[in-house]
């Protein structure tokens, strides 16, 4: 016959330290060390990110102005039906497409050219592609200042040389053609280095031995450049369209510093407008249903982009 042997009896404090010391343990065990590291990070990403985000996100169905103590109204989906029935928000993204297009087709122009240029060994290249690559390294804050110097009518340096042939100030920021042209020489001043990183990565990748087999073949500059050349770097050109454009339709430093949205509303884009309606007219809840909008033609021109890539990449049928 056996008798059943109960457990020693434990002091409380003991016990404390026992359960404590399993806690530990279990904590440190070599599965949850990794989620644990990451765990600060994720954190502090929700605090600064997401609960703003998701906070912003509801304040735009509700009825709300920054500077009212009164209590939000919710209004559903009205504050987007009244900004995509605003003709003054359809003009702003007008403006921004004309800024966005050609900033960025000058900034692939150019960078690709600077990228065929720095493909070839020649003397100070080093330097030189240091001095090319500058512009990038400098805040919006610098540049835009820099560039509003430079369009100054009465100091500026451009005014300066056109004066020369003139004998008369000029102001390129004046009319609504000239401001928009401002704002895009110095957009494509900045990031057009940025494009011709991404090209001179695809450059330097083509193998010499194509090139010395199309010599071979007496194959024309054209013809090595469209079967050998282009085709290395397609793909890298369209990855500079969408960082750019993305970039570019969300501008707003740049813009504002040199322009402020002038001459009248010739040059504000859709960003500042969106700065306007939540910072100068208080209306807040529209600016967060705007900056959605915004996040919406983004997200779009984005999956347009994988779409396109996509489709060039797919196997074709026979």
């Amino acid at each position: 016959m056996t008798m059943a042997v109960s457990p020693p009896f434990l002091p409380p404090a003991f016990a404390k330290n026992e359960n404590s010391r399993g806690f530990l343990q279990w904590i440190n065990a070599p599965e949850r060390r990794g989620p644990l590291l990451v765990a600060p990070a994720l954190a502090l990403l929700f605090l600064i990110n997401i609960m703003p985000l998701l906070w912003s996100f509801g304040l735009s169905f509700f009825n709300y102005r920054a500077n009212r103590l009164s209590a939000p109204k919710f209004k559903g989906l009205e504050n987007y039906t009244d900004l995509l029935n605003d003709d003054r928000v359809w003009e702003r993204f007008v403006t921004t497409g004309i800024i966005v297009s050609s900033s960025v087709a000058l900034q692939l122009i150019i960078g690709f050219g600077l990228a065929m240029l720095f493909a070839r060994k020649f003397p100070l290249r080093r330097l030189a592609l240091m001095l090319v690559l500058t512009p990038m390294m400098l805040s919006f804050v610098s540049v835009a200042i820099f560039f509003k110097l430079f369009y100054d009518p009465t100091l500026g340096a451009l005014s300066w040389v056109v004066s020369l042939v003139t004998d008369e100030s000029f102001a390129l920021l004046s009319t609504p053609t000239g401001a928009i042209l401002g704002i895009v020489i110095a957009d494509a001043w900045m990031w057009s280095p940025f494009v011709m990183l991404l090209v001179l990565a695809g450059l330097v990748s083509v193998p010499g031995y194509l090139y010395e087999a199309a010599e071979i073949d007496r194959a024309s500059p054209w013809k090595r450049f469209r079967t050998i050349t282009f085709p290395y770097v397609k793909s890298l050109l369209l990855l500079a369209l969408l960082f750019r454009t993305i970039e570019t339709f969300k501008t707003f430093d740049l813009v504002f510093l040199i322009t402020e949205g002038g001459p009248g509303s010739s040059t504000e884009t859709i960003a500042i407008y969106a700065y306007r309606l939540g910072f100068q007219f208080f209306r807040t809840s529209e600016a967060s249903a705007l900056a959605y909008l915004i996040l919406f033609v983004v997200i779009v021109l984005t999956s347009i982009y994988l779409y396109v890539v996509k489709r060039r990449n797919a196997p074709e049928e026979v």
